[in-house]
């Protein structure tokens, strides 16, 4: 309805919202980042408060827009019911396990809900490459931001309920209240189209500090980031509820093979701890000289009979430690590493 009016939601004004109530300590984390973006002038940077405000176009005549108590307040929810997000663990069945919220303005909530959900909602697969330890999450970190300054920038915040975040063992959803311009549908957002977002005002100042484009490619971002690190493609949606964004767990190949032989490698380690004196010896003369016969097994290791041979032999193979390559003249035994 704002928007047919000409003003947008996040424009409004707010007569009882003043600069000095806003933190001090978020200003200082924009003026790092719009630094390091290069998007904004360094004397505009080097102004006070409410000198960036106006710069910021988050005035409208002498008062604060609402955009701005939604950015800079400590606590945005006194002036904005539902500016905030619950995040649950979900088991099959809708079962609740357990919840968080996070509250806070939005540059806050972006980086409170990236470490919430990366540390206690997603398993990481832990891998090497030499001595860098790698952790690999079910869906690429990159995308996962994208997809949250997404939902922050293009909710409607005149609705009361916060924005949802579901995680199951298999997926995660984020769920916006968020509405689409008129005559869109998601195959418009999924299809090039030029940058509508529902709080322009909030999208700027993202756009300052590098956390956007403003191209309209923010769904493009997410779909590339997922393809280019080997991870499924995420499903959207949007019906009477919001958009909804889905993203499916499905761990990339390259760290799922590392992790299986991490595991083999860890079993096999256990498995051999198990083992006797005797089948440990064998496995050492015969990682050395693997051309060894039973007879010459029998004269090596020491205190074991033919039969001890055989039976280790035997165990050893049916553990999946030992295999024989080859027939009993010509062939040879092969370690399983």
């Amino acid at each position: 309805m704002l928007r047919k009016q000409g003003k947008t939601w996040d424009g409004v004004p707010v007569p009882y919202l003043k600069a000095e109530d806003l933190d001090n300590a978020t200003f200082d984390l924009f003026r790092k980042y719009a630094k390091r973006s290069g998007r904004m002038e360094e004397a505009d940077l080097m102004d006070d408060n409410h000198g960036l405000l106006e710069k910021l176009r988050l005035y409208e005549g002498s008062y604060l827009k609402r955009a701005a108590a939604l950015l800079f307040h400590p606590d945005p929810e006194k002036y904005v019911t539902g500016a905030f997000v619950k995040v649950g663990f979900f088991r099959e069945g809708m079962d609740l396990v357990y919840q968080d919220e996070v509250h806070g303005n939005l540059f806050q909530q972006i980086m409170k809900l990236m470490d919430l959900l990366c540390t206690k909602y997603m398993k990481a697969i832990i891998t090497y490459e030499g001595i860098q330890r790698i952790e690999t999450l079910p869906m690429p970190r990159e995308a996962l931001r994208e997809a949250l300054l997404n939902a922050c920038i293009n909710k409607d915040y005149a609705e009361p309920s916060p924005i949802q975040i579901r995680v199951y063992e298999n997926k995660l959803e984020i769920i916006n209240g968020g509405v689409l311009p008129e005559g869109w549908t998601v195959e418009t957002l999924l299809s090039s189209h030029r940058s509508m977002p529902y709080n322009p005002d909030i999208a700027n100042t993202f756009f300052r500090v590098g956390e956007i484009e403003a191209w309209g490619r923010g769904i493009e971002r997410i779909i590339t980031a997922c393809k280019k690190d080997g991870f499924s493609t995420p499903e959207f949606r949007y019906d009477a509820s919001g958009i909804w964004t889905t993203f499916k767990f499905e761990y990339p190949e390259r760290a799922t093979i590392q992790s299986d032989q991490k595991t083999t490698q860890k079993t096999i380690q256990k498995t051999i701890q198990k083992l006797t004196e005797q089948q440990q010896a064998i496995l050492v003369y015969l990682n050395e000289h693997p051309n060894a016969t039973r007879k010459e097994l029998c004269e090596k290791i020491p205190g074991v009979t033919m039969g001890g041979v055989i039976h280790n032999l035997s165990r050893l193979q049916e553990l999946g430690l030992l295999k024989r390559i080859g027939g009993r003249k010509q062939g040879y035994w092969q370690i399983i590493e």
